[in-house]
């Protein structure tokens, strides 16, 4: 997308009013100078979601959520920046004009808007086969056999590619479309030999695979009988990565957003089985392996990720795998066991919602799950432990949070008789890296943890700079860097510091686009915290986060000395040796005067 000016960015969010736009989604009733409703991104009952219409932001106490109209939008829609500003400016009635872009990039953006025009066109074309057509007679018997009626067909636009050849490429001639175009959609491909064209898709049940914004972007077909291959899916294109998409998630976000969990499955009917049982939350794969996009993207929605794959080897790797995506993005995820030779389909055919909800009641840690599994496939030789291990250690270095490898360490210790300290070791001083994950525009990065020891003298002094204009300058003088020890908050105090005016004062409207995620979370909850009233001693607080920065400081200072003083015991360099002694006494005894 083209660069969308600053002056216009501006324009468009002082024209919407946040409480409108929030209002459109969730009822909000007022409560003194701020809206509280029900959060929409996790699962409340008592309303902690609160819009303040004078400072146009938003803020979960819940949750942590927080920010402008633009990412309120971004998070309820799966929307871009570019596409949010664009769905408000339109709804205000100003027009978005992008800065220039170059020749290839506009010849690129008439490419994907042609192949969603012509995916949306085909799914019209054979979902009206599906429902109405004599061609679809056998897709529809196919469907009500297997227990599916028109609600469930309509709400996935489900259809059926008819065995007569031309068909959809005939329509699509008739739609203007142009045989090239329509090749790059993967629809219609060549004939070898000189033969004509044929479609990719004859005789099959068709599955549209949807973005984030409901339009098709690609499909997956299945064969009505026992003929192989089953499935096909439609090759990739400009508009479609099946590492990057999931089947059902433009149908199930609403529900993972509100129960904070998402029900990964191997299968389309499998989606389909789920939603029409009332499991909503559920997704699939679009004939990939579980990728590093898949778990950025059910991050977005998820704080869990219950996982329900075939208990055959396949499945297990499977399993596994996506495990190995999911966990270093700080989702929790837990494996579903179904009974020998069960899938969700077949089990809610035969036991019912009551048979299936007591199997995710059952769920268990992936991780614990992978743990027995190593433990049971290597032997108990020294060789066979050892492995165990490996692969073991291998997977908690990719846990995100120092507490759960804590445990998972020392759960693997009690199972191997290995020594916690060697395995504490082996894991901080690991080189498996982690996953890289791809960003893409339409993906927003987690919120960043805080500094559990300082973060909340750190939010104290945000608050006063917020609050009182003069302590905000003496913060100016002194300089963020000796004040906050954490990046967060010194980005969003140096961001504060380049908001004032000629006057040294702050605007009414703070939280803008060039805050990433975490940032408009953290001060659009420090706004709200403002409104409440607070400081009856500035002075005070400002020398006691002060303080607390100098403390934090000189204590990782006293860790490192630490370790040079036990690297110089190893090399016996006495004069260094003796160069760090004399730092530790002078650290600790500075430390005792801040008491």
């Amino acid at each position: 997308m083209g660069r969308i000016a600053d002056d216009k960015i501006e324009e468009i969010r002082d024209r919407s009013d946040i409480v409108e736009v929030v209002s459109s989604y969730l009822p909000l009733k007022r409560s003194g100078s701020n809206h509280q409703g029900l959060c929409p991104f996790h699962q409340e009952k008592s309303p902690s979601f609160n819009v303040n219409s004078a400072r146009q932001i938003f803020h979960c106490f819940g949750c942590g959520v927080g920010g402008n109209v633009f990412s309120f939008l971004m998070r309820m829609e799966g929307l871009s920046f570019p596409d949010a500003v664009r769905q408000l400016g339109e709804k205000v009635g100003i027009e978005v004009e992008e800065e220039a872009v170059s020749p290839t990039e506009v010849l690129r953006r008439e490419e994907r808007e042609r192949l969603l025009r012509i995916n949306e066109v085909a799914g019209a074309f054979y979902h009206q086969v599906l429902l109405e057509d004599d061609s679809g007679v056998s897709g529809r018997r196919y469907l009500r056999q297997r227990g599916y009626e028109g609600e469930t067909v309509r709400a996935f636009q489900l259809g059926f590619a008819p065995e007569d050849r031309g068909v959809l490429e005939k329509h699509l001639a008739e739609k203007k479309f142009s045989s090239d175009a329509v090749g790059k959609s993967g629809l219609v491909r060549p004939g070898k030999q000189g033969r004509s064209h044929y479609e990719l898709f004859r005789n099959r049940l068709l599955f549209p695979i949807h973005d984030l914004q409901g339009r098709i972007v690609a499909f997956g077909g299945r064969v009505l009988d026992d003929s192989l291959p089953k499935y096909i899916n439609s090759p990739e294109t400009v508009v479609y990565h099946k590492g990057q998409t999931l089947y059902g998630l433009y149908q199930a976000r609403d529900a993972i957003r509100h129960n904070g969990e998402a029900l990964v499955v191997e299968g389309y009917f499998d989606v389909l089985a789920l939603h029409r049982a009332g499991f909503s939350a559920a997704v699939a794969t679009c004939g990939t392996a579980l990728t590093a996009d898949h778990a950025r993207l059910l991050k977005r929605y998820a704080d869990k990720v219950l996982l329900i794959f075939d208990e055959d080897a396949a499945g297990r790797k499977a399993t596994f795998r996506a495990m190995d995506a999911l966990l270093p993005v700080g989702l929790a995820v837990n494996v579903v066991a179904m009974p020998a030779g069960e899938d969700p389909d077949s089990l809610l055919k035969a036991e019912g919602e009551v048979g299936f909800r007591s199997c995710l009641d059952a769920a268990r840690p992936v991780l614990e799950v992978f743990i027995e599994d190593q433990l049971r496939i290597n032997d108990q030789s020294v060789e066979g432990r050892a492995r165990s291990a490996e692969q073991i250690l291998e997977r908690i270095r990719r846990l995100p949070g120092d507490l759960e490898r804590s445990l998972y360490l020392q759960r693997l210790a009690d199972l191997t008789s290995l020594d916690l300290g060697l395995l504490k070791s082996k894991v901080s001083g690991g080189s498996i890296a982690q996953p890289r994950m791809r960003r893409s525009a339409e993906q927003s990065p987690p919120l960043r943890r805080l500094s559990t020891e300082t973060g909340q003298t750190q939010k104290y002094l945000l608050r006063l700079m917020l609050m009182d204009d003069q302590q905000r300058h003496r913060v100016r003088e002194e300089g963020t860097g000796g004040l906050f020890v954490d990046e967060l908050f010194r980005g969003l105090a140096d961001y504060l510091l380049g908001c004032e005016d000629e006057d040294g004062r702050l605007p009414d409207v703070l939280v803008d686009a060039s805050l990433d995620e975490s940032q408009q979370s953290l001060l659009a909850s420090l706004v709200f915290l403002e409104s409440q009233g607070w400081a009856d001693n500035p002075e005070k607080i400002f020398t006691d986060c002060r303080r607390a920065a100098s403390n934090y400081l000189l204590k990782q200072r006293l860790k490192e000395v630490g370790r040079l003083e036990e690297e110089a015991q190893r090399n016996n360099d006495e004069a260094a040796l003796m160069q760090f002694l004399r730092e530790r006494m002078e650290i600790n005894q500075e430390l005792k005067k801040k008491l």
